[in-house]
């Protein structure tokens, strides 16, 4: 059955890393999302409503929010969980530590479109 390996990242700065591990081990596609969670609260910071007529402020916004980044990735049946959350906290140090990360698999009952063994396709710059 294929899953769905979820990975959130503290730290914003090593998402690159972490992504190239992830490549390496074999996983061949994922989604990068920004995230935030309850912690910004309980540091007090509130939630920040869209600013959209200031970007660069919203940038700003951003970067003080400190922002975690979401990847996920769908991986076929067989695929090797234990190794891609070695080379995950080869990157990120232990996930156990605390403001290194979360990761979590769930099982996929249903999934149309995954190519397992495809090369990564490379974007236009």
């Amino acid at each position: 059955m294929p899953h769905l390996v979820s990975l959130v990242v503290q730290d914003a700065g090593k998402v690159h890393a972490v992504a190239e591990a992830w490549l390496a081990a074999g996983v061949t596609g994922m989604t990068l999302l920004d995230s935030s969670g309850l912690s910004h609260l309980a540091r007090g910071e509130g939630l920040r409503e869209e600013v959209p007529l200031f970007p660069s402020l919203r940038r700003l916004m951003e970067e003080a929010e400190r922002p975690s980044r979401l990847l996920m990735s769908v991986v076929p049946d067989g695929f090797d969980l234990d190794g891609l959350a070695a080379a995950t906290e080869n990157v990120l140090g232990g996930l156990d530590e605390p403001g290194s990360g979360i990761l979590f698999v769930l099982p996929v009952t249903h999934v149309r479109g995954l190519q397992p063994g495809a090369a990564p396709q490379k974007t236009g710059d």
